[in-house]
């Protein structure tokens, strides 16, 4: 049997040099949890206008990954830099006064808070003097569905709807633009279009080039191809808490990246057992024996 092949080519135009310092630069991260090694001198960097592309199956350390650079773990070795200088992120409350911003798979909301108080949660804006500070709801409704309208969400028009009634885009959209209202110059994504459909997905894209032309760094966590090239500057692929691959827009093709990110060798590997299975024996059928 014989098959036709194409030579596959780079998708998209490469992208250009990288200007300025870093962002945010991450230096040799080790980290383990007892005798298990979970990361192991694993380096990224991100500047500002960027889109970072972290890829990786399951296992690949990329949780692991997200939580250290969101302050939930320390790492064991290795060096975070902001703008340049040395920092340590005690908490996440620490990523925040650095600019730094995690918006987890589900936007990381609250489901029984309103719109307006899920978008100022521990920022709560008051209203009236002494004793009679209050919560200023009008203040953080209003606020809240404009933000979210700026960035395309315009058939949200009332503060007071609960987050639980939001579809998963939606709550990434109101993650994203709490974010960008207070300040984070580093936007750090976790898979923020693994559990949306099609349109939903392409609306989070979109919101994720939007905030690279405000010239902010974003770090995008994901495990689908498509949706990393499609808005992606710079990528790196983890295998088994390695940093696999490193590269720009445009040095490798769709291809090139789904067979790193399955292990290369282990897909060759299955795709020979196949072959030999469908001409052992069976003629050229391709089906596989039923239970």
């Amino acid at each position: 049997m014989t098959t036709e092949s194409t030579a596959a080519t780079p998708v998209g135009s490469a992208a250009p040099a990288p200007k300025g310092a870093p962002v945010l630069k991450l230096t040799d991260i080790n980290m383990s949890f007892g005798a298990t090694q979970v990361l192991l001198d694993v380096s990224i960097e991100v500047r500002a206008g960027e889109v970072l592309c972290l890829l990786g199956d399951n296992g690949a350390g990329k949780s692991t990954l997200i939580k250290i650079m969101s302050g939930v773990y320390q790492p064991k070795a290795g060096k975070i830099e902001v703008d340049g200088e040395e920092v340590t992120f005690s908490s996440p409350r620490d990523t925040a006064k650095h600019g730094l911003a995690t918006v987890h798979q589900f936007g990381g909301t609250f489901p029984l808070m309103t719109i307006g108080r899920s978008f100022f949660v521990g920022s709560e804006p008051e209203k009236g003097w002494g004793p009679f500070k209050r919560f200023d709801r009008k203040y953080a409704n209003e606020t809240a569905v404009r933000e979210m309208r700026a960035l395309g969400l315009t058939r949200i028009t009332d503060g007071n709807r609960l987050v639980g009634g939001l579809s998963g885009g939606e709550r990434q959209v109101l993650a994203i633009a709490r974010a960008v209202h207070f300040g984070a110059r580093v936007l750090v994504l976790d898979e923020p279009t693994a559990a949306l459909g099609v349109k939903e997905a392409a609306h989070v894209l979109r919101i994720v080039m939007q905030a690279r032309k405000k010239g902010i760094a974003v770090v995008f966590i994901t495990h689908q191809v498509t949706h990393a090239l499609t808005v992606g500057d710079h990528f790196a692929v983890l295998i088994r808490g390695i940093k696999a691959a490193d590269f720009r827009k445009g040095e490798k093709t769709r291809e090139e990246i789904t067979d790193l990110m399955a292990g290369g060798e282990a897909m060759a590997e299955l795709e020979a057992e196949l072959e030999a299975y469908q001409f052992a024996g069976h003629g050229e059928s391709t089906e596989l024996p039923t239970a």
